[in-house]
């Protein structure tokens, strides 16, 4: 069942409603407070409000997590004992799946059906990497000399977690999963349309056990909270998922104090279609994979690249498919595809379908309101096709981030490379072919940090996750997250009984260091 919050009354503002940080292991009281309202997509009710979180309280937030991080508890904490902690901590979110997947439906537009479906992993993201925390090994190197030496890996300290609207829970908790098994402590900043999930869980992992200080969350405006986090000198990692100008922007904030980073950012994802796959799953695939989540995914099948001699058969179904999705309240079981996230975005989806058709492609597919939901005061809009693009045109080289995605024919397997490549962009692609030398080949000639041959979307906790080129720099998922949690330090031991005294100008010279 759908939950049924009233909107809070302008001025005065119902406590019920009103969302206070979560610092220290608890909510801070909002008191009189500069707030922020929380938009449902759905019909442009306001749900909830939140804190604006300002300079000072950033503080308490990274105090909070980095003596949280040098305590006795947690620091202290075994590693058997953190990784059922961690375990428990993924039972705990699944016996509240149903809450938060209504919430998060609430929150962001998504219909239930998509947030039911990818919340449901999102437990096993703790338990892969409470598995990668028990199995830890540090290294013992071999160097010349009679020494014995070891690294020593050590948790960095305090992150900061900036994440985005389109997948408030799944994109924190790829981070909150190796934070936690690292033995790490972490501020999360929510994107100020999707706060609610996130405030839920640091309740509901508080109660479950999470020391205080380990998981604090503060709300707010990206360029004032989310600076101020970014910018912190406590901060010794920085996570943030987002567009490439918010990452540019983060990162060279937190470059300013030497804090790590890994950045997931912009994207325009390019799929390279082969006569020799079949037509209908090719079409199938390019519309899970352009409006799922109503396009609003960094991954989105932004540009497809179809060969020529399947292009015209391709766009017709394409466009009839386009056509036939259900848009509409993310609560109705028969909707497919829900809102974008506000009237900001819609308005830049339909910007973009004005910009297409200045620019000489050929719409084929939505480009407007749905006329049955223009009364709604919902974010709706309808899945967008354009055919005939140019790959100089700005719809094939722009990221729209919505139910937008574009259609261009290829001759030769070096055409469809070259084309798939022009791009700032580097952070996905997909392939749909038969051939599988061919599928390996094109895979690895085509920049981007992950590509799916006859598949889209899908991920897995152990995969790594990451872009090339304005897509941002490290991984998430997989060991090589965990690993960037850590920092090396080198440990050498002298296991020798020699006499030493360099200064000893008889004594024959034996090291150089």
């Amino acid at each position: 069942m759908a939950l049924t919050l009233e909107p809070a009354s302008a001025g005065t503002p119902r406590h019920d409603l009103v969302k206070g940080l979560f610092i220290d292991g608890r909510s801070v009281d909002p008191g009189p407070r500069a707030l922020m309202n929380i938009t449902a997509p759905r019909d442009g009710t306001t749900i909830a409000q939140v804190i604006e979180a300002s300079a000072e309280d950033v503080d308490r937030a990274v105090a909070s997590a980095d003596a949280a991080f040098r305590s006795k508890e947690w620091r202290g904490m075994s590693v058997r004992t953190r990784a059922r902690l961690v375990n428990k901590l993924a039972d705990v979110m699944e016996a509240h799946l149903d809450e938060l997947f209504e919430l998060e439906t609430l929150n962001n537009g998504r219909p239930v059906r998509e947030t039911r479906a990818q919340l449901a992993r999102v437990p096993d993201l703790f338990r892969y990497n409470a598995g990668l925390a028990m199995a830890r090994r540090d290294d013992v190197i071999p160097v010349e000399g009679d020494y014995l030496t070891y690294a020593r890996r050590l948790p960095v300290g305090v992150v900061a977690n900036v994440t985005p609207f389109n997948h408030p829970l799944l994109i924190a908790c790829r981070n909150l999963a190796p934070t936690f098994a690292s033995g790490c402590t972490t501020v999360v900043k929510p994107s100020e349309y999707t706060p609610l999930t996130t405030l839920r869980l640091a309740e509901i992992f508080s109660e479950a056990g999470l020391p205080p200080g380990v998981f604090n969350v503060l709300t707010g405006p990206g360029a004032v909270t989310g600076r101020a986090l970014s910018e912190h000198p406590g901060i010794r990692k920085l996570v943030l998922t987002g567009g490439t100008e918010a990452g540019r922007r983060a990162g060279a904030a937190a470059a300013g104090n030497f804090a790590r980073q890994t950045l997931e950012l912009g994207g325009k994802t390019p799929v390279v279609v082969f006569d020799d796959f079949d037509l209908d799953q090719a079409v199938n695939y390019a519309a899970f994979g352009a409006f799922v989540g109503a396009g609003q995914t960094c991954v989105c099948a932004a540009r497809h690249i179809v060969q020529r001699s399947i292009y015209d058969a391709f766009v017709e179904k394409l466009a009839a498919k386009a056509k036939a999705i259900a848009v509409g309240d993310p609560f109705d079981a028969t909707t497919q595809m829900g809102p974008v996230i506000s009237e900001r975005q819609r308005a830049r989806v339909l910007d973009f379908a004005r910009i297409g058709l200045e620019e000489g492609a050929r719409l084929v597919a939505g480009g407007r309101v749905p006329p049955a939901l223009e009364g709604s005061h919902g974010f709706y809009v309808e899945p967008t096709v354009f055919a005939d693009v140019d790959p100089r045109m700005r719809i094939f080289q722009e990221e729209v981030f919505g139910p937008f995605t574009v259609v261009t024919p290829f001759d030769t397997e070096d055409d469809a490379v070259r084309i798939a490549n022009d791009s700032p962009y580097g952070l996905a692609a997909a392939v749909r072919t038969r051939d599988i030398a061919r599928a390996h080949r094109v895979a690895d000639r085509i920049e981007a940090g992950i590509v799916w041959i006859n598949d889209h979307h899908r991920v897995d906790a152990a995969s790594p996750w990451g872009g090339f080129k304005l897509s941002g720099i490290g991984r998430e998922f997989g060991k090589e997250a965990f690993d960037a949690y850590f920092d090396v330090k080198a440990v050498m031991v002298n296991v020798g009984d020699q006499p030493f005294d360099w200064f000893d100008m008889s004594a024959p010279t034996q090291r150089l260091n």
